[in-house]
C-alpha cells in the first residue's frame, strides 16, 4: 500500500478481531514511529507497549470506560520523556513530535493491515500510576491497534478552498 492510500483508507477503528498482531508486523509499526522527524532531532517520545490483556482491561477504566481500548490486542501508549522544549514559535515541542510519531505509526500500521484510534479522552494519572509511568513523563495519547473487524466508510471532509490558501490568508 501507498502512502496517499494509506492516508486515504485509514479509519478510527473501534471494533477489533480477537488477534495476536504478529511480532513483525508490530515492530515494522513501531520502527515507523522510531523513524518520525521531530524538533531539533530530539526524539522526546517513549511508547509503552500494552499487550496483557488485564492491563488493557485495566486501561479501559483510565480510557474513560471505553471498552474498544481493553479489546483491541495491543494498545500503544504515546509518551514524552522529555518536555521542556520550546520551538522558537512559541510551541512546546513534545505534543507535536508525539503526534507525529503517532501519526506515523497509525499509517504504518494501515500498510501491515492494522487498525488504530486515536484516543485522547483518557485520565492521564491512571494511565501513569497503571503503567508505571514517572511523573515528569507526559501521557499525550493512547492508540489501539489491531485487525478491524470492518472498514468504516469515509467521513466528511472540508472542502479545499476552506482547507488551504495560498500565499497569504484570506
Amino acid at each position: 500500500m501507498d502512502v496517499m492510500d494509506a492516508i486515504l483508507k485509514r479509519r478510527s477503528i473501534r471494533d477489533f478481531e480477537d488477534k495476536p498482531i504478529e511480532k513483525e508486523k508490530l515492530e515494522r509499526v513501531l520502527e515507523a514511529g522510531r523513524q518520525a522527524p521531530s524538533a531539533g532531532n530530539a526524539q522526546p517520545w517513549k511508547i509503552v507497549v500494552v499487550t496483557d490483556a488485564k492491563t488493557r482491561k485495566k486501561l479501559v477504566q483510565a480510557a474513560n470506560g471505553q471498552a474498544f481500548v481493553g479489546e483491541a490486542p495491543a494498545v500503544l501508549v504515546g509518551c514524552a520523556a522529555k518536555t521542556d522544549k520550546v520551538m522558537s514559535c512559541g510551541q512546546r515541542a513534545y505534543p507535536i513530535d508525539v503526534a507525529i510519531c503517532m501519526t506515523t505509526m497509525s499509517l504504518a500500521a494501515m500498510g501491515e493491515g492494522l487498525g488504530t484510534c486515536w484516543i485522547g479522552a483518557f485520565k492521564e494519572d491512571a494511565v501513569k500510576e497503571l503503567l508505571g509511568i514517572p511523573d515528569d513523563v507526559r501521557v499525550v495519547e493512547l492508540m489501539p491497534i489491531g485487525y478491524p473487524t470492518s472498514q468504516p466508510g469515509a467521513r466528511t471532509r472540508m472542502p479545499m478552498d476552506d482547507f488551504a490558501v495560498f500565499e497569504k490568508w484570506s
